[in-house]
């Protein structure tokens, strides 16, 4: 039988407040492209075809971002979801979509290093009820952690206080139809969701074959800006440098290193040190663009130093002596007051983080 996908894009990403309350989290750009396309592009590398997107306040921007999915060679579909009541919600509310299918469930916020390929191919040969992907973590209290007989689970506890265990679900699992009987069956916890972790112990329980595999690469939940700047950074170190021909770098400028210079990008009189990669239509002036930094396009730093940051489309940072460590939205500007008295002038939105020397 065909193997599904499902998508999980409808949470609203409290933790990455301001820039989520006008943006999906999951089409925040890591390396200039969307979190979430890192996610469909390897769901179609493990010959998946049909795909499910769960969506929810953001489901419109989530759309026009993906649309038939053709651009992935998938056929996508999208599943409203009134409200986040959890990702055991998302698989209940998503039974018309996979019918009788084993599935592929993907947390569209979190990116893995390991290929899809290997986990899909070992379902389909061993043909477990649900199959998790699990990994070993300094801070399992956060996650749902998992307790394990040989490959086999026995215990799942979702962010308990005292981890028995420091394997932790990863945003990766596959289910057969077994799964929706168990959604069933739960009640909501103390937070108001139907978790997963509860319909996979109900599996446990009901004596269902449930395994784990446990991956080796690195993996990302992008819910924390500190998230988001390390996976930039893996992502980044990746690089293979290349200029777009439309791209142009004056002479007085020097480029080192792993870079990406986008089409329609200029750089005159600048240092841009990699890992970096420069979005399409970007202007950098009189600037140096350090390591990790990944600028999307459309953007225009002109007289400032940025490293390990990521800026958004349409962003301005002119005459700005350092910027590190830094998410910067869509359209924000940033620049050097020269008015006196001097003084921070700030203008910024419910959940923001401002720090001054």
């Amino acid at each position: 039988m065909m193997l599904k996908a499902l998508v999980l894009a409808g949470g609203k990403g409290t933790r990455l407040r301001p820039i989520t309350h006008t943006s999906a989290k999951q089409l925040i750009p890591i390396a200039n492209k969307p979190i979430l396309f890192y996610g469909l592009e390897a769901i179609a590398k493990a010959g998946i075809k049909q795909v499910g997107i769960v969506v929810g306040d953001t489901g419109a921007e989530i759309r026009a971002a993906v649309g038939t999915g053709a651009q992935f060679g998938l056929k996508v579909s999208y599943i409203p979801q009134k409200a986040p009541l959890g990702l055991a919600h998302a698989v209940k509310i998503s039974r018309k979509f996979i019918g009788t299918s084993p599935f592929l469930m993907f947390l569209g916020d979190n990116l893995l290093k390991d290929s899809l390929v290997p986990l899909v191919k070992d379902f389909a040969q061993r043909k477990p009820n649900a199959q998790i992907l699990v990994a070993k973590i300094p801070n399992p209290q956060q996650f749902g952690v998992v307790e394990m007989k040989g490959e086999s689970v026995v215990r799942l506890v979702e962010k308990p206080k005292e981890p028995k265990s420091d394997l932790a679900l990863v945003g990766v699992y596959m289910f057969d139809k077994t799964i929706f009987g168990a959604v069933s069956r739960i009640r909501p916890s103390a937070r108001g969701e139907l978790e997963i972790t509860d319909a996979i112990q109900r599996l446990v329980d009901d004596k269902r074959l449930v395994i784990a595999k446990r991956i080796d690469g690195w993996w990302k939940d992008t819910g924390k800006l500190e998230d988001l700047l390390e996976v930039n950074r893996l992502i980044l170190e990746g690089l293979e440098p290349s200029v777009d021909p439309e791209a142009s770098v004056d002479d007085k400028s020097k480029v080192e290193g792993r870079v990406v210079i986008q089409e329609g990008a200029h750089v005159a009189h600048s240092i841009i040190r990699g890992p970096a990669i420069i979005g399409k239509n970007s202007r950098i002036s009189r600037s140096y663009v350090g390591p990790f930094t990944s600028i999307y396009h459309d953007v225009s730093v002109e007289d400032s130093e940025i490293e390990h940051s990521i800026v958004l489309e349409n962003a301005r940072i002119h005459e700005i002596k350092r910027v590190q460590d830094s998410l910067i939205g869509q359209r924000v500007e940033v620049r050097r007051s020269l008015s006196v008295p001097n003084a921070y002038r700030i203008m910024v939105g419910d959940s923001s983080r401002v720090e001054v020397p």
